[in-house]
């Protein structure tokens, strides 16, 4: 009797044993939050899926007629890549088996894109602290009903050290009045968003991980900054207290989490906090930004995906009652900065924002639906193939000197030079021997300009928007307006 007691007693902690195993391989399966029911998938590309379970563990994952399989590694980490999917309208479910089953539903395959920044990106359409709303804000919320726009909001934390998963967030979400206003979606990115969305006819997937007032370096991973000599220096572990100043702060807990998750392209608004300070620490910009599109696209591990940009707006940075710069100088020379970045990046392109301030004292300019339609006016055209789509506005690209008159040349001249009504062009200064500026005349011939000022004999050099406050009226015939530039040497960091 005593045997048969201790047999039904092993058997019966084997059983518990196991179905404790079982239980714990149950309960082990995990999926990072950026994945939930009513995401979007990127078409056209691989597709990677990936999650914990128990170490050892078989994975299966079935999605538009795909089935794929592997098993997780010693410390529980898997992944499988769905083949190209094919955009689809369609509501499909995404299944992953690994003991337990996990279901998300409501997937469309689409258009997936990264909106990131401070807070000219994070702005929302309605109303924010300290902010005043879009314009036409009302009426902009009444119409955001496009349910084939998902949303996706990361929320602001930091982390001394790369996250796996993300702590703070908003799910995926059918794009709404709703939805816009209670997470106070990117007002760019949507705007953004729905053109390409009614332009290619595709569902559109938003990822927006923002923060306002924050610098570069925060957002930047250390293999990017690893890939610039000059800024190797940031890649050290942070210690004590980290901030949102902290360098790969913001990275390591907004950015790490979702690195991965499918994607066509990044779009970035930032700057403002890079370009102030009491000294010229903004002159080693056009590196940063090297470092941080560097170092996104290797953790991506989807080649050089395309990274537009934002150029900063018209501002009192310099001539206001709280200097935030050290020189007049600082933002048109910070202009020509991220004029040079778009041009040594691989895959990027700038939106110039010299005329759609309203408000000068103001850093939130409120016309964003131009930003975001001059986005996707850069993703229709270089992404997209639509060559027809003019994206961007006149770039200075010669000088000539004739006598009196500097005669500048430029790209991006689609349909001819303009001015609104053919008024004189404004912003334009010239320099003589003796080096200093004095205000232009300068008229469109063609497609150049000519400049030319009572007393300079001998031109020099021109400078073209060269002043924090310019608003100038030059622009290509598509209504694209001209990057601020200069012709004499820059500043080198």
């Amino acid at each position: 009797m005593k045997t048969f007691s201790l047999k039904v007693l092993a058997l019966f902690t084997a059983f518990t044993l196991a179905h404790a195993a079982l239980a714990e391989e149950t309960s082990s399966l995990k999926l990072p939050a950026i994945f939930g029911d009513n995401m979007v998938l990127q078409q056209e590309q691989t597709v990677p899926i990936w999650g914990w379970s128990a170490p050892g563990a078989n994975v299966i994952v079935t999605f538009a007629g795909q089935t794929k399989s592997t098993r997780a590694n010693d410390q529980g980490r898997w992944t499988v890549k769905l083949s190209k999917l094919k955009a689809s309208f369609d509501p499909q479910s995404l299944t992953i088996a690994s003991g337990t089953t996990k279901v998300f539903t409501n997937i469309l395959v689409g258009e997936v894109w990264l909106c990131s920044g401070q807070s000219n990106m994070e702005k929302p359409i309605g109303n924010q602290p300290g902010q005043k709303p879009c314009f036409n804000a009302p009426e902009e919320l009444a119409a955001a009903n496009y349910p084939n726009i998902r949303l996706f909001k990361v929320e602001k934390v930091l982390s001394p050290k790369p996250l796996d998963d993300l702590e703070k967030f908003a799910s995926w979400r059918s794009c709404d009045s709703n939805a816009l206003e209670s997470t106070k979606f990117s007002a760019a990115g949507y705007f953004f968003g729905r053109e390409i969305h009614t332009n290619l006819n595709v569902p559109i997937g938003l990822v927006e991980s923002s923060w306002g007032g924050t610098r570069i370096e925060p957002w930047t991973p250390p293999v990017g900054f690893d890939s610039i000599r000059s800024l190797k220096k940031f890649d050290e572990p942070a210690t004590g207290k980290i901030a949102n100043t902290t360098p790969m702060a913001i990275y390591n807990a907004m950015i790490a989490p979702i690195a991965g998750f499918s994607i066509r392209g990044a779009l970035w608004y930032q700057g403002e906090s890079n370009c102030m300070g009491t000294n010229d620490d903004y002159l080693t910009y056009e590196d940063k930004m090297k470092a941080l599109v560097n170092g996104w696209r290797n953790i991506w591990h989807e080649g050089n995906f395309p990274f537009y940009f934002v150029q900063i707006a018209p501002f009192k940075y310099y001539d206001s009652k709280t200097r935030r710069v050290p020189t007049a100088d600082a933002l048109p020379e910070f202009w020509t900065i991220q004029s040079r970045a778009a041009r040594s990046i691989k895959n990027a392109g700038m939106v110039v924002t010299t005329d759609l301030v309203n408000d000068l004292n103001d850093i939130h300019p409120r016309d964003k639906q131009s930003v975001g339609h001059r986005l996707a006016l850069l993703a229709r055209n270089k992404t997209y193939g639509e060559k027809t789509v003019v994206a961007q506005g006149p770039s200075f690209k010669r000088m000539k000197i004739q006598g009196n008159k500097a005669v500048l040349s430029f790209e991006n001249t689609d349909g001819g030079l303009m001015s609104p009504n053919n008024a004189p062009l404004t912003w334009f200064t010239i320099a003589g021997t003796d080096g200093k500026f004095v205000p232009a005349d300068a008229k469109i011939v063609g497609d150049t300009v000519e400049v030319s000022a009572s007393g300079i004999e001998k031109p020099t050099a021109v400078r073209f928007a060269w002043n924090e406050i310019a608003q100038p009226n030059f622009f290509n015939q598509a209504g694209l307006p001209a990057e601020p530039f200069t012709t004499a040497p820059s500043k080198k960091n």
